[in-house]
């Protein structure tokens, strides 16, 4: 019956239907993730008296870090690609083939983390899941790389509207990302993904499981001025946000083999935190509702140091100090072996931020800011600093409140902040790895285009080798049967011992009498660089040009010959993936 249909339908009705296939299946596991995690945790904070709060909450971080670690090791084989970077570099270095444990591997760890307390969010786990459902659908489907990339966004677009119940926001979001270069034609599928994950998750889930919010106060153009003071504090708290992520990340590094003793470590750091600040746990969506409604007071009941809150300067201070803490309880919960994502944390750091300002403006006399406007605006500021995406921020948080009456304060918010942390970082925190090692895409047309060129695919084996201890005359030979002005010089290993160039030679090879006494070894060089067979091309770029060379050999890890690259093979690589493109 449905090969009947499809034998009917045109390839973009096929599109179009396999987008909503991928939207609903999509829809449907980021609905059963967000509602297992709530329920989860509704069980662990609530209907109990405050020393079993406290206990649990103390506890249960570092179980679901264990229980996450014990997971990846015993049923993924130890191996979880974490984060959305490893989605771009799918679709960079793999064709946008994303491997089919993914469907569910980043669902399952990210909700045993964030249910149990973990401070992270479910929102890139979600967009791994479903871009890996959209890549593997369309593979079922015979797609080509163009179309498969654009129904692996589409899933990444289905699984953003679902959880902020913001189909727009998922659009941007699967366009801004993970497409630098879409089309406006392949709008059209991530759309209707998005839209269809969208109302799955909205048939299916609660007002008070969704993120949502309801305006109280109109836009006021006379705080203009605050709302961009505020755009640059949100730039520097991004810009600290990546910078103290990277730093925890780099010192946790260290104990990479040590996975259990990393895991228990980590789960008793954030049991102190969470006894210092309550709000840190899970998510934080929770607290950032009670935070925009102006019902604070409910945050702080549990924790150790709530005594001494009622002092208004003590007060904002506290504030501050969970908007910096979170970033660390996020880096902590991720960097120690549990899995989750920066979307719902800088959502979290936002709104905190927000709050912090507009409630020291009031204090130092300078404005009476309306709070709950400046906490909705600090969240698309700090979403935007810190993955790049302004749209994005602008789009969910004017979705998430109904309406676009706060849209001018969202824009110069989100505009400010990442014009400042571009100034310092040109990628972000997600992406900077593997951007800089030239294996994902980039809003660079021509480093997108050298990322899509793989080393391996342009080795040349036309130039003639011959070993080192080979003499003169059997080098001459060597010369006679080729047509390259270029030798590799090889060990009896089958190393690269050298080159040698006909130039190089050329005077002595019309002297017969030294035919049998002169040595290749000693007429061969060392070559200006040599490229690794794995190499990105941009690496491989970096070393034409510095060593100014039109040849450059390749070599495995093991340092054996393979063959070499020339420069006039690559330029017209990349001509053709340019006309292509």
């Amino acid at each position: 019956m449905l090969k009947l249909l499809i034998s009917k339908l045109s390839k973009s009705q096929i599109l179009v239907f396999v987008a909503i296939l991928i939207g609903l299946v999509t829809g449907l596991e980021a609905v059963v993730l967000k509602y297992a995690v709530h329920h989860i945790q509704v069980f662990l904070q609530e209907d109990r008296d405050f020393s079993g709060s406290v206990f649990l909450i103390a506890i249960a971080p570092m179980f679901g870090i264990l229980l996450t670690v014990i997971f990846i090791q015993f049923v993924l084989g130890g191996k979880l690609g974490r984060g959305i970077s490893t989605i771009l570099y799918d679709i960079a270095q793999k064709s946008s083939f994303v491997h089919k444990n993914k469907t569910f591997s980043a669902a399952i760890t990210a909700g045993i983390t964030v249910g149990f307390g973990g401070s992270a969010g479910l929102e890139a786990p979600i967009v791994v899941t479903g871009a890996a459902i959209g890549s593997n659908i369309a593979a079922k489907f015979r797609f080509n790389y163009k179309e498969r990339s654009l129904l692996l966004a589409s899933g990444a677009a289905a699984g953003i509207g679902a959880v902020f119940n913001a189909p727009i926001t998922g659009a941007i979001f699967a366009i801004e990302v993970l497409l630098t270069n879409v089309a406006v034609t392949g709008f059209i599928p991530i759309i209707i993904a998005s839209a269809c994950g969208t109302l799955l998750s909205k048939i299916i889930l609660g007002e008070d499981i969704l993120f949502s919010f309801t305006l109280t106060e109109d836009f006021n153009y006379v705080n203009v001025p605050f709302y961009i003071l505020l755009g640059i504090f949100a730039g520097f708290v991004s810009l600290y946000y990546a910078r103290m992520t990277t730093f925890i990340e780099e010192f946790a590094a260290q104990f990479k083999k040590r996975i259990y003793a990393r895991a228990i470590i980590g789960g008793l750091l954030l049991s102190g935190l969470y006894l210092l600040f309550p709000s840190l746990f899970g998510e934080g969506y929770h607290s950032v509702k009670l935070l925009a409604t102006g019902n604070f007071d409910q945050l702080f009941r549990q924790s150790v140091i709530s005594s001494y809150l009622d002092n208004e300067w003590f007060f904002i201070a506290f504030i501050g100090f969970i908007m910096l803490a979170k970033v660390v309880a996020t880096a902590i919960t991720l960097n120690s072996g549990g899995n989750g994502g920066n979307f719902a944390p800088s959502l979290f750091v936002g709104a905190y931020l927000g709050f912090f300002f507009a409630k020291l403006a009031e204090k130092l006399n300078l404005s009476d800011l309306p709070v709950g406007n400046f906490t909705l605006v600090g969240m698309a500021g700090i979403l935007s600093g810190v993955f790049y995406a302004p749209f994005t921020g602008v789009f969910l948080i004017a979705e998430v409140t109904g309406g676009y009456e706060l849209i001018l304060p969202l824009m110069i918010v989100s505009a400010v902040s990442f014009m400042i942390v571009k100034r310092f970082e040109p990628y972000s925190m997600d992406t900077k790895k593997y951007a800089k090692r030239g294996e994902i895409l980039t809003e660079d047309k021509d480093t997108n285009i050298l990322t899509l060129m793989h080393t391996s695919q342009l080795i040349e084996q036309d130039v003639r080798t011959i070993a080192a201890e080979a003499t003169l005359g059997e080098l001459v030979e060597t010369i006679k049967e080729s047509t390259r002005n270029i030798f590799a010089v090889l060990s009896p290993e089958g190393g690269l011992s050298g080159i040698i160039e006909l130039d190089s030679v050329r005077d002595i090879m019309f002297k017969p009498e030294k035919y049998d006494t002169v040595k290749v070894r000693f007429l061969m060089r060392q070559p200006e660089a040599r490229i690794y067979i794995t190499e990105p091309m941009l690496s491989v770029m970096r070393k034409f040009d510095l060593s100014q060379s039109w040849n450059l050999p390749v070599v495995d890890a093991t340092g054996k010959y393979v063959g070499f690259v020339s420069k006039a093979n690559i330029f017209n690589t990349y001509r053709q993936l340019l006309k292509e493109s």
